[in-house]
Formats: structure tokens, sequence, C-alpha cells
């Protein structure tokens, strides 16, 4: 398989628009590595890049240490997974997997061992014979990904291959590339918009927004040490809450005031907040980390009215009401909630992330929110 490496790579449209700006990343050999933010934020543009299906504007593209710049996208010897599978209809899935290898000028028996083999992988041998207007979303899926399979590539690109998908069915082929994965040692590139997608298959995340690079880490180091408020917002599901507090000195330590309550802040990140004094700044707690309270008078209390009620099954998330503000929490399915309901949640204050109103980077060092 192979390293990838970007280095200062940027897509200018028209000399004006920079659809990806001065972008690095380096991808290891037999890395997993998922790009994810919104829709039209860069990452398929730096996908395609990659495949050489873009031209490069600015910077370079090494693949195992050579230049890719200007090297046709059929010499990089990568194999791309598309969203809507890019089968020939009037094929067999034999044939469509087979295409690629005859253009190549393979043997027929090298040709038909790599089908049969790949076929197996993906457990799609009883298809073969079949035309993809036979097959349902997550074969015909299957079925593409066999074509890239059989090429042998040292890179394998993924462009938000499960969008088209079904819920159940995402689960699914989520769970089966991350095995493929595992069994080919494969260095492997994926594109999704889907968080949950990006948490659960990626060995590194890359976040963008507008064409930049928030934060490039494991999906544990994003969702633990966000670097702003962007990354926080995004990377977990039901995201994080946000308030607008005012940070206030009280009795010798620091305490948050959102206008309908105040919190006191956790003695570690005291210290840090103190030049804030006087100013805002965005608190953030997620979800899972506001603890429902049957006491009203317990330190850092907050009542909150529910505003919707979400039954999971496994949990429940409840949608919450400050004076002004809104928040949700993740709790437990052990009593029925009602709407117009006041409850009180006592947040974890040591899991809190601070973010600066201005900047919106994070406040406080990693090594202090460890």
């Amino acid at each position: 398989m192979a390293k990838v490496e970007l280095k200062g790579i940027s897509k200018v449209y028209d000399g004006v628009v920079r659809a990806v700006d001065n972008v690095d990343i380096v991808v290891n050999d037999k890395e997993f590595v998922v790009f994810v933010g919104p829709s039209g934020c860069g990452k398929s543009t730096t996908l395609r890049m990659i495949a050489g299906l873009e031209d490069i504007t600015e910077g370079e593209l090494l693949i195992d240490g050579e230049l890719m710049n200007d090297v046709p996208p059929k010499d990089r010897n990568i194999a791309m997974v598309f969203q809507n599978y890019a089968l020939y209809p009037h094929m067999t899935v034999y044939e469509n997997m087979a295409f690629g290898l005859r253009i190549k000028k393979f043997s027929k028996d090298e040709i038909n061992s790599r089908v049969h083999e790949a076929a197996r992988i993906l457990d799609i041998e009883k298809f073969l014979e079949r035309k993809p207007k036979a097959l349902s979303g997550g074969q015909r899926q299957r079925v593409a990904v066999g074509r890239a399979i059989v090429r042998y590539p040292k890179v394998f690109l993924f462009d938000e291959p499960l969008s088209n998908l079904d819920a159940k069915l995402r689960v699914q082929m989520r769970a089966e590339i991350s095995r493929l994965h595992h069994r080919l040692d494969a260095t492997m590139i994926y594109v999704t918009h889907d968080q949950v997608e990006a948490m659960t298959m990626a060995d590194k995340i890359v976040v963008y927004k507008d064409g930049k690079i928030q934060q490039t880490g494991s999906p544990l180091q994003l969702y633990n040490y966000p670097e702003n408020k962007f990354v926080a917002g995004f990377i977990g599901s039901p995201p994080m809450n946000f308030l607008t507090v005012t940070v206030l000195e009280e009795d010798g330590g620091i305490v948050i005031d959102e206008g309908g309550f105040r919190l006191t802040v956790d003695a570690k990140y005291a210290e840090h907040l103190k030049k804030y004094v006087g100013k805002e700044l965005f608190f953030g707690i997620r979800p899972e980390d506001l603890l429902l309270s049957a006491d009203a008078e317990a330190a850092n209390s907050i009542p909150l009215t529910v505003s919707v009620v979400e039954p999971l099954g496994a949990d429940t998330t409840l949608w919450l009401n400050t004076k002004t503000q809104t928040m949700v929490a993740r709790t437990e399915p052990s009593r029925n909630f009602s709407v117009d309901e006041t409850l009180h949640f006592v947040p974890r204050m040591e899991k809190a992330r601070y973010f600066d109103k201005e900047t919106e980077l994070a406040i406080l060092p990693r090594e202090v929110s460890g």
C-alpha cells in the first residue's frame, strides 16, 4: 500500500474562489483517514485532486514519495468508489468488476482469479451473473467496492459511498468497509458529511470547514479535546451545548453567569479563565454530561424547561430551555418526561469546555483539559 502526503494543497476556481486552501495532510501506510465536514467544505475536492480528477492549483501531492501533480489518474494506482456506484447497467456484475482489468490487458485467468477473490471477500459471488438493476443498493455498492479491490491499488478513495443507502444498510455497510480495511491492510481515504461514520470508522479524522482544515486527530482526540467551537459542535451526536455566559469572580473563585443561573468553574480551569473576568465566552457541555438531579438546591443545579422529548429506547433525548437559550440532554429512559415540565440538571463541570467568543478557539490547553 502507500503513504499519501498533501503539502500546501489548494484548489482555486476562476482565480478567486478557494475551494481548498493550503491543506497539509499525511495519510500513513495502511491508515484509514476520513475527511469530514458540511457540504461544500472542500473535502470531496481534496479527494478528487488525490485521484487526479481535479487539477491542483498550488502545493504538492506525493504518493509513496513520488510527486503526482501531473501524473494522469490511470497511472496513480488508486481506485475510487463513488456515491452513485457508477456501474455499467448493460454489464453483469462479473463484467463490471473485470472491465478495468480487461482494459489493462490482464489475462483471462488473472481476471477470473481477481474477480472471484474480491467477490468472495464481499460475499457477492452468487450475484456475478446478474445485472445492476437486479441488485439492491447495498449489493451495488459492494460491486463498486469489488471493482476497486480487483485492481490491487495503492490507495482506496471513497466519496460518500453510503449516502444513497437507507439508515439500516448504512450501518451494515459501515461495518463491512471497516472489516475490509483490516482484511486488506489497505490505505483508505474516505469522505463523508456524517460525523457518526467518521467517528466509527476512522483511525484519523480531518475536519474541514470553508476549504480549511479545522483539526486533525483520532476520533476520541477530536471528541474530548476540540480545538475550536466548530469541531466541538460538529463531532458528537447530539452536538455539544453552547451557552453564552459572562465570567465573574466570586468568593475567591470563578463562576459563569448565564442570566438565569450561575455555575462554579472547576478549580483546575479557574486560573485559565481569570483573564476573561467581566467578559463573555462560550460555555460548552455535552448532552451526556448534563446529569438529571432530584435536588433543586444542589450545587451548580440548573433549572431547565422541557420543550421536546425524544424517546430512543436505550436513552431519551430532551430538548430544554433556559430563560433565553436552548440545551440538549441525554438521559436514561427511567421515567416519563412531559413538555413544559421543569427539571434540574447538574453539569459535570470537569467535562466543560470554554471557547473565546471572538476567535471561537478553545481557551484551555489540552493538558489541562485532560
